[in-house]
């Protein structure tokens, strides 16, 4: 089987791709190729690049371009189809997604606008199959002055509040108003691309699972548990062991852990601040 790369340069058609993409689209795409999927692609431009996907995936795959421009309809033949609509209307993607159902993989080449990529992203990630893949490509132009960057509301930094909206599903963090964690396995970045894993099967609240051992466990040396261990070996305070059966102290003595373990962050967040630059 022919690299993405190999095919995009045997091919007559016109298409516009970085030279460094390739590598991740057969990184990413290499589960798929075998099997039969929905394939879409959001900018169509020539149609150089649908030509190429109807290649190197299984030919019974059903291949699909999205672009604004009413002209690129005369790309649509057998094996390859095309709508015609605005990515940044969140509109048109309810349409589409009620005609074609449920897809694999998204590969949104579009107009690249902070508004076009959100808006892109959050109608199809919950349309999309577990073990699917979302990508946004060209991402870099979250950082342009031309697309209206760098911005609080760019593409890249919706992105990073996904992060965010993964690690909250740990119970007791709270929630977002608006979140996609119940669809959002992973996120991969690349240069200029962003990654997302489809996997709603394994987005449930995690749980711990202990596997007690026959003979004692080692000790917990997290951070709380050294301060619970020099503090009872001091000698000055040993004097005191004495208080510790009145509940008063227990408080004062958990205040007191509490309160070391607070500053002992702070005193860290200083000396890793050089490395938030």
């Amino acid at each position: 089987m022919l690299s993405s790369y190999k095919l995009f340069i045997k091919s007559k058609n016109y298409s516009l791709k970085w030279r460094k993409y390739f590598d991740v689209y057969d990184a990413i795409f290499k589960k798929f190729r075998k099997k039969k999927i929905i394939f879409v692609e959001v900018g169509v431009l020539n149609g150089g690049s649908l030509e190429i996907w109807k290649k190197y995936f299984h030919p019974k795959s059903r291949i699909i371009g999205i672009d604004l421009n009413p002209k690129c309809k005369k790309f649509q033949k057998k094996g390859i189809e095309i709508f015609i609509g605005d990515q940044s209307d969140e509109n048109f993607w309810k349409k589409f997604y009620k005609k074609v159902g449920k897809i694999d993989i998204l590969l949104d080449d579009g107009g690249h606008t902070n508004k076009q990529q959100i808006i892109t992203t959050v109608k199809s990630i919950p349309n999309m199959n577990d073990g699917g893949v979302l990508i946004v490509e060209d991402t870099h132009t979250s950082y342009m002055k031309n697309f209206g960057n760098p911005n609080k509301y760019s593409f890249i930094n919706f992105t990073k509040k996904l992060v965010d909206d993964i690690n909250y599903k740990f119970k007791g963090l709270g929630n977002f108003k608006f979140s996609l964690n119940d669809y959002i396995y992973s996120i991969q970045y690349f240069e200029s691309f962003v990654v997302f894993h489809i996997n709603s099967k394994k987005t449930s609240y995690n749980r711990i699972t202990n596997k007690f051992l026959t003979k004692k466990n080692f000790r917990d040396y997290k951070f709380k548990d050294l301060v619970k261990k020099k503090l009872s070996t001091n000698k000055i305070i040993s004097k005191f062991k004495f208080l510790s059966k009145y509940s008063f102290a227990i408080l004062v003595y958990k205040i007191t852990i509490n309160k070391i373990y607070y500053l002992k962050n702070i005193f860290d967040v200083i000396k890793c601040k050089k490395f938030f630059r």
